[in-house]
């Protein structure tokens, strides 16, 4: 196999807050994380150059000849069959920004002592070759078209499960159900787009489901759910109620009525029943979101943008989140009325105010979540969580001596 390095460039501090937790790679667009793409494609076993603190659990592996690969950017036929032709001490670049390389050892070595790693011969790549993930909102503005590719790369040149006879499909031939699945008497219309149904997962009663539409591993849509195309269900995750053009990224729950529509959701969040997210401004204006590259509301270019969620965040019952809202990771967020925009992680409150989601109290309730699922916070993954409870503090504006940034 080869050895796949995964970089993150500066560009990961505006993916945030949904990079907090992860590097750049390890989010999910389309059926697959971006990691996984460019292992599929390649053939290769991969690890990352990331931020120190998350090196614990991300490590990097490097060997005598390696892959090194911008871990923002999107695995197509294109760009795979480009790195599959480098030799070693060859790059592709973008505007001479490195997209990919094939390098040594003693080559890699320099470059991550930020030493002149000799001669390097580079070739500048078309613009319509590169596709990258560099906002959040890419996440589900790309999904279409990475659903569909995904699609045609888990599938191809294998059989579907039997779909059983008391669902009705439309479009059977561009629906793919994995072993282990159970589908309940639903509708599946892959007219503008495949389905996928991954292994283990779950569609009950009633669901109305239009494609391009991916249900991840162990994953459950719930009775008479409406789910529109261009939706990624993350592994074990629940979801109800009416959903749209969303990824929710994995082991997070939205099980009840509520809207969700043009929205990243992280790992590991819960939204209570009728949580509404609104993705369009009542002016039909573009939306502007928070930054934390910039550190204010930059504009997005588009009309529908809803909820962008960090990790282990949640919401109460009858929660409501206006346009371009921005959630941090661990917030807690409850109340009448509508929170602001922009709400730091670990926040304890709503439109009526904020106070401090105790670092102790907030793991103490992580690890709740996760033991629900089988599993427990790992070592690495509290030391994580920590960092971003100390870095986030500045903008925790009520907290005494605090100054956003």
């Amino acid at each position: 196999m080869r050895n796949l390095i995964l970089f993150d460039t500066d560009e990961w501090r505006q993916l945030l807050p949904l990079t907090y937790t992860r590097p750049a790679a390890e989010l999910r667009c389309g059926i697959l994380r971006l990691s996984q793409k460019w292992a599929l494609h390649l053939d290769a076993h991969t690890s990352y150059v990331t931020q120190e603190y998350l090196t614990d659990k991300y490590p990097i592996k490097i060997e005598e000849d390696n892959y090194l690969v911008n871990g923002m950017v999107l695995a197509t036929e294109a760009l795979v069959r480009l790195v599959r032709q480098l030799d070693q001490g060859e790059a592709l670049l973008l505007n001479e920004e490195l997209i990919a390389a094939r390098l040594a050892r003693s080559q890699f070595d320099k470059l991550l002592n930020n030493d002149d790693i000799g001669d390097l011969r580079g070739y500048e790549l078309d613009p319509g070759d590169v596709t990258m993930i560099t906002r959040p909102w890419h996440l589900f503005q790309y999904n279409v078209e990475a659903i569909a590719s995904d699609f045609q790369l888990l599938t191809r040149n294998r059989q579907s499960a039997p779909i059983p006879p008391q669902v009705i499909a439309t479009r059977p031939d561009q629906i793919f159900i994995e072993a282990e699945a159970t589908v309940y008497p639903c509708h599946l219309n892959a007219s503008d787009g495949p389905i996928y149904i991954g292994k283990g997962a779950t569609i009950m009663d009633g669901a109305m489901i239009r494609g391009p539409f991916a249900l991840c591993t162990g994953a459950t849509v719930k009775m008479g759910a409406k789910i529109y195309g261009g939706t990624t269900i993350g592994p074990y995750s629940k979801v109800g109620g009416e959903v749209g053009s969303s990824v929710i990224l994995g082991y997070s729950n939205k099980g009840h009525d509520g809207y969700l529509g043009d929205s990243v959701i992280g790992e590991w969040c819960n939204l209570g029943a009728d949580t509404n997210v609104s993705n369009l401004k009542n002016t039909y204006a573009e939306v502007r979101l928070w930054s934390y590259g910039s550190g204010r509301f930059d504009t997005t270019g588009m009309q529908f943008c809803g909820l962008i969620m960090g990790d282990h965040a949640k919401s109460g019952i009858n929660t409501m989140f206006n346009t371009g809202t921005v959630v941090g990771v661990g917030a807690n967020i409850f109340g009448a009325g509508y929170p602001r925009n922009f709400i730091p992680s670990f926040a304890w409150g709503g439109a009526h105010g904020y106070q401090t989601f105790g670092f102790e109290k907030m793991i103490e309730t992580a690890e709740a979540v996760v033991q629900r699922r089988g599993k427990s916070l790992t070592p690495e993954e509290i030391i994580i969580l920590r960092h971003i409870f100390e870095e986030s503090a500045a903008y925790r504006t009520w907290e005494k001596g605090s100054k956003a940034d």
